[in-house]
């Protein structure tokens, strides 16, 4: 039997749903009846979803009685940040070099 897929954050973030979903979740922790009625998708698709993100390890969740109540792991999305870190520093530097050529032909 094949070993169930990892996602890579990357992948996981892609999609505007799942990243709606993780924007829900930093506002606290939501069965998955609660998350499906926030979304125009069908509950297998939104089951399908955070099934992507906890893969991704995005998410964690737990059972409370008949339910799985989702809640976020942002820790892993340091890695998108430190990436788009680097992306930020470049734009500052080419919009200083900018500043600087406009500032000296005035």
């Amino acid at each position: 039997m094949a070993a169930a897929q990892k996602h890579d954050v990357y992948q996981a973030i892609a999609d505007p749903t799942r990243r709606k979903m993780l924007k829900l979740l930093a506002e606290g922790n939501y069965s998955i009846t609660e998350i499906a009625g926030q979304f125009p998708v069908s509950r297998t698709a939104v089951v399908k979803h955070l099934q992507v993100l906890s893969d991704a390890s995005l998410v964690a969740d737990r059972k409370a009685g008949r339910e799985k109540i989702y809640s976020l792991k942002a820790d892993e999305l340091l890695e998108v940040q430190e990436w788009l870190s680097f992306f930020e520093q470049y734009w500052d530097n080419k919009l200083a070099k900018l500043k600087h050529i406009v500032e000296n032909e005035e």
